[in-house]
């Protein structure tokens, strides 16, 4: 679905604060909170996680998963897969 990471980058490339995505998504600032706190996946409430990622889209991000294709272009960022020593 998506990972707390890709909430806060999704968050800085908007250019907005937690509260802000909160009143976007109609969710409450402590979810936000809470969501970005997490390790990895996102885990919640579906219902509130589409909630989140709808507000993204409606916002112009495309969230893109492991291993991925981008085809339609525009400017992102994609983490690196960790190499084998654990160094980017």
């Amino acid at each position: 679905m998506i990972t707390a990471g890709q909430m806060r980058a999704a968050r800085a490339l908007l250019g907005i604060d937690q509260r802000q995505l909160a009143e976007l998504a109609g969710v409450s600032l402590p979810t936000i909170q809470r969501m970005e706190a997490s390790d990895g996946v996102v885990r919640g409430v579906i219902d509130t996680l589409m909630k989140v990622i709808e507000a993204l889209d409606r916002a112009g991000i495309s969230l893109i998963g492991d291993g991925a294709d981008s085809p339609a272009g525009g400017r992102g960022v994609r983490l690196k897969a960790a190499s084998p020593s654990g160094r980017q």
